[in-house]
């Protein structure tokens, strides 16, 4: 109980002083009874830039990452054929709810990542970041490309 008034105390200071007070394209924020993190995003939403991803890259900075976008949702599985750097794979409904995620993606593995059948969007981050921040199933997130269907965490 404590660490949730003192999320929500957390909340209301970052609201009131302006931090969280707009969506912006390049930006996403995580949020659970424990966490609240941004990580600043690249945007995949046409097959091209989804096919390519972070393939060839040989960093990431620290709280960057991709945000795919599928839309409608669909059934959506990921691999790392090409990618060279370890990745957590965090998969989205269409409400900005993370529903799976997969902790240190192998570089060049082509084991298939399956993210559920009604994938909307898949968010991938510096592998550890995931459970640094406490990013689980049901954690909140906020992006404009959730106003699309009935965001739980709103712009």
């Amino acid at each position: 109980m404590a660490r949730h008034l003192t999320l929500l105390a957390l909340l209301s200071i970052l609201w009131a002083g302006g931090v969280l007070a707009e969506c912006r394209a390049d930006r996403v924020e995580l949020r659970n009874e424990t966490t609240l993190v941004r990580f600043d995003v690249e945007i995949a939403v046409t097959p091209q830039e989804r096919s390519r991803g972070l393939m060839f890259r040989e960093s990431l900075p620290n709280r960057s990452g991709m945000l795919f976008v599928f839309s409608p949702p669909q059934p959506v599985a990921f691999w790392m054929k090409n990618t060279l750097i370890p990745l957590d794979i965090i998969f989205l409904d269409q409400t900005g709810t993370v529903t799976h995620v997969h902790e240190g993606a192998i570089p060049g593995d082509l084991t298939p990542i399956d993210g559920g059948d009604s994938v909307f969007a898949v968010l991938e981050i510096n592998a550890g970041l995931a459970a640094r921040y406490s990013i689980e199933p049901g954690t909140q997130t906020r992006h404009e490309v959730f106003s699309q269907g009935p965001p739980i965490w709103p712009c």
